[in-house]
């Protein structure tokens, strides 16, 4: 009795400290950190809100005031920006994974996915993301730039507000090819991409840092040592990106 007692009084504490963390994450790694923040509530007991938009809005959002402790970046360069304008504790901003920028040809006229060079011969249109919201679109502007073919889409691009939208645009059929993030496919649609070459865009170097707005400090950095465990960091290549680890400078 003293032991089931003595466990009761310990559920009682942890479910009494159990916070909600508010966190924004860019689209395309919503479902990842959706399953990571069931892992953590499951070992912690503490909630974690997940919130998703484009890269380029959340960071709007954040310097508005809203209410996050914790921001899940598709690049690096807001992280740093909020850090600079006082927004994020320094300390806090670390590199949870690098996404990876691929060519998804739903076209039934090819016999095997087209790659971003054969793209010179596609006269059809293109999906990417706004390159000046979602670091996934400005990966496939620099791609494009690369290989000569940015000019020659000049009105052929259809562009969504972020990766998530840029997918549904391949996926619904209105559009035959995109560029879009490797963690968003499974299934068949792995044998209708090929992998953009990383030499022609700068690494999707994805960063999470804890906001000054935060109520639940303790609670937001354990998050982030949970995201950046071996565990977790598995998971996050096992789902389309490269881990931190693989790239650490």
């Amino acid at each position: 009795m003293k032991y089931w007692l003595a466990i009761l009084t310990v559920l009682f504490s942890m479910n009494s400290m159990a916070v909600d963390l508010r966190v924004a994450v860019s689209a395309n790694f919503k479902p990842v950190l959706e399953h990571l923040a069931e892992q953590f509530n499951q070992q912690t007991g503490n909630k974690v809100t997940v919130s998703s938009a484009s890269t380029g809005v959340l960071y709007n959002q954040i310097m508005h005031g809203a209410p996050f402790d914790l921001f899940f970046s598709a690049d690096q360069a807001r992280p740093l920006e909020l850090e600079k304008n006082g927004k994020a504790f320094a300390d806090s901003r670390k590199t949870y994974a690098y996404g990876r920028l691929v060519l998804w040809d739903r076209s039934k006229d090819h016999k095997k996915p087209y790659t971003v060079e054969q793209l010179k011969g596609w006269k059809g249109k293109l999906a990417i993301a706004n390159p000046k919201t979602a670091p996934y679109g400005l990966a496939a502007e620099q791609s494009l730039e690369k290989l000569g073919l940015w000019q020659g889409f000049h009105g052929r691009l259809v562009q969504g507000a972020n990766i998530q939208q840029t997918w549904q645009f391949v996926a619904s059929g209105n559009v035959e090819m995109g560029l879009v993030a490797l963690s968003q496919l499974k299934g068949d649609e792995l044998k209708q991409i090929t992998h953009v070459p990383e030499k022609l865009y700068e690494p999707i170097r994805q960063d999470m840092v804890i906001l000054k707005s935060t109520k639940n400090g303790k609670a937001a950095r354990a998050f982030s040592d949970f995201v950046l465990s071996s565990p977790s960091q598995n998971y996050i290549a096992e789902h389309g990106y490269f881990p931190s680890k693989d790239k650490a400078e």
